[in-house]
């Protein structure tokens, strides 16, 4: 029986993550506990905001698409940060236009890129407080993997920077290196990150009762409840309310002047989108005149 779009999704992304450990992997000083393993969203769990927009400010900044295509990303992340909230349209086009800049694309450039863009957009804004619950995993001897929507190169790259043991992401197709501008099955989000979960555990004989997932977004509840614990971090409305009437443990690292100053920054990047937009705007315009 064919599998669905999302247990296909899922499933690629755990075999991604398993071929890419040997180069990731090297994280555990503590002796290993096999059975037990901690997973992270990224995306305002691990690091504030979305790492598919900062990776679009990066390619954007090298040419690969025009400034209007970038107001659609910015827009989107205002809503994000603001919000706080994920919304499954929003998904959907931002997985229309990161198919349309990545095809044709040869793998190993975008790789090389995704490591310089991180350096740059992604490395000061990780969460410490998120990185520290990590690291307590780490040093437990448990395996740390990050579950996310991005592409798999470019969060197994995240992963290793920041120490863990690999990344569960969305497997792009490629053929003779280059990307098809097709995915293998569907974006890693929702149902998806719990079949991947799921399968990784499988692969790799993790007891899934002995697990611990970490999210910000309601949209993730399918892998929280495949883990004997959840947390929520950064918490959307929804996942709050969830994970209070499940008691599932609630950390937030959004208080004090951060807060307010990480509201300050989504207030002011209104106007810099709201420029975006009309230079992308206007570049249409004179592309049909």
């Amino acid at each position: 029986m064919p599998l669905d779009s999302a247990k296909l999704a899922g499933h690629a992304s755990a075999e991604a993550a398993v071929a890419a450990v040997p180069e990731l992997d090297g994280s555990l000083t503590a002796p290993p506990d096999l059975t037990a393993a901690a997973f992270f969203d990224v995306d305002n769990t691990m690091m504030m905001g979305a790492s598919l927009f900062h990776f679009a400010r990066g390619l954007a900044a090298r040419k690969f698409f025009k400034a209007g295509d970038l107001a659609g990303f910015a827009w989107q992340q205002i809503k994000f940060r603001i919000g706080g909230e994920e919304n499954l349209e929003d998904v959907q086009a931002s997985r229309e236009q990161a198919l349309s800049f990545v095809a044709g694309r040869d793998v190993a450039d975008l790789v090389e890129l995704s490591e310089e863009i991180y350096d740059e957009l992604m490395a000061d804004r990780i969460w410490a407080g998120t990185r520290a619950l990590a690291q307590m995993h780490l040093d437990a001897g448990q395996r740390v993997w990050l579950v996310t929507a991005t592409p798999v190169e470019l969060a197994q790259i995240i992963a290793r920077r920041l120490g863990l043991t690999g990344a569960l992401g969305t497997v792009a197709e490629s053929s003779h290196g280059l990307y098809t501008g097709r995915l293998v099955g569907e974006m890693l989000h929702g149902k998806a990150k719990a079949h991947a979960v799921r399968a990784l555990a499988t692969s790799e004989g993790l007891d899934l009762r002995r697990c611990t997932a970490y999210s910000d977004s309601s949209n993730d509840v399918p892998m929280l409840s495949a883990v004997g614990t959840a947390v929520a971090v950064n918490p959307d409305q929804r996942l709050r309310d969830v994970a209070r009437s499940r008691g599932w443990e609630i950390r937030d690292f959004r208080t004090g002047r951060k807060a307010a100053r990480i509201g300050m920054h989504s207030m002011l990047g209104a106007g810099a989108v709201a420029g975006a937009i009309a230079a992308g705007l206007a570049y249409r315009r004179r592309d049909y005149m």
